[in-house]
C-alpha cells in the first residue's frame, strides 16, 4: 500500500495528514479556508487519492503559513508514500478545460524539484483568500514530493475555473504519472535510480 500519515506542528500551523496514493478519492479536509479546503477536495476526487487532512493554523494573522505548511506535508507524504517509485509510469500531462478557462499541467515525479507557474488571471482574491498563495503552496508541495511541476493557465475569465482546472488538471496528470505501468518492472530511469 502506498500510504502515509504526517504530523507537523510548529507555533503557526498544526496538521495531521494521511494519503493514500491507490484510493478511491475519499477525503476529509478541513484547513479553515473554505475555497483552499475545495481545491484539495477536487485535488483528492480526480486524483483518486484518498486524503484526511486537518490544520489549525493562526488565520488571525494570516492564510500564508497554512497554505504554505500543508504543501510541505502534503509534498513529504507524497515523496513517502512513493517510496522508491519503482514501477511507475513516472510522467503524467492534462490539458483540462473547465467552462471558458483551461489550464496544462505536466508532471514528473523524477526525483527532482521544479516548478513552473505561469497563470494568467490577473484577479488576485476570491473573497478574502490571495490567489496568489498558491503558488506557494505548489512550490512547497513540489519541493517535498521531489517533483517537476508545470503549470500553464492560458486563459479563462473567471479567477475561480481558472484555479479550479490547475487544481483538476494537476490531480489527472499525477493520477497518469502514479499509475503502476504493467512494462516497467524497475526504476523508470536510464540511470536505473531516481535522483531521491
Amino acid at each position: 500500500m502506498r500510504t502515509a500519515t504526517l504530523t507537523r506542528k510548529t507555533r503557526e500551523t498544526d496538521i495531521t495528514l494521511t494519503l493514500n496514493l491507490d484510493g478511491t478519492g475519499k477525503h476529509n479536509i478541513a484547513t479553515g479556508i473554505g475555497f483552499f479546503d475545495h481545491m484539495l477536495e477536487l485535488f483528492s476526487r480526480h486524483a483518486l487519492i484518498d486524503l484526511d487532512l486537518t490544520c489549525v493554523g493562526d488565520l488571525h494573522v494570516d492564510y500564508h503559513h497554512t497554505v504554505e505548511d500543508i504543501g510541505l506535508v502534503l509534498g513529504q507524504a507524497f515523496d513517502q508514500a512513493l517510496g522508491e517509485r519503482r514501477g511507475i509510469r513516472r510522467y503524467g500531462s492534462m490539458m483540462l478545460p473547465m467552462d471558458e478557462a483551461r489550464a496544462d499541467v505536466l508532471v514528473d515525479l523524477g526525483g527532482r524539484a521544479y516548478l513552473v507557474w505561469k497563470i494568467s488571471h490577473p484577479e488576485q482574491h476570491i473573497r478574502d483568500f490571495n490567489v496568489q498563495l498558491l503558488e506557494e503552496f505548489m512550490r512547497a508541495f513540489v519541493t517535498h514530493a521531489k517533483m517537476n511541476l508545470h503549470v500553464i493557465q492560458p486563459y479563462g475569465a473567471e479567477v475561480h475555473h481558472a484555479y479550479e482546472a490547475v487544481f483538476k488538471g494537476l490531480a489527472r496528470a499525477l493520477r497518469m504519472a502514479l499509475e503502476d505501468d504493467p512494462r516497467e518492472t524497475g526504476i523508470p530511469s536510464s540511470k536505473g535510480k531516481l535522483d531521491l
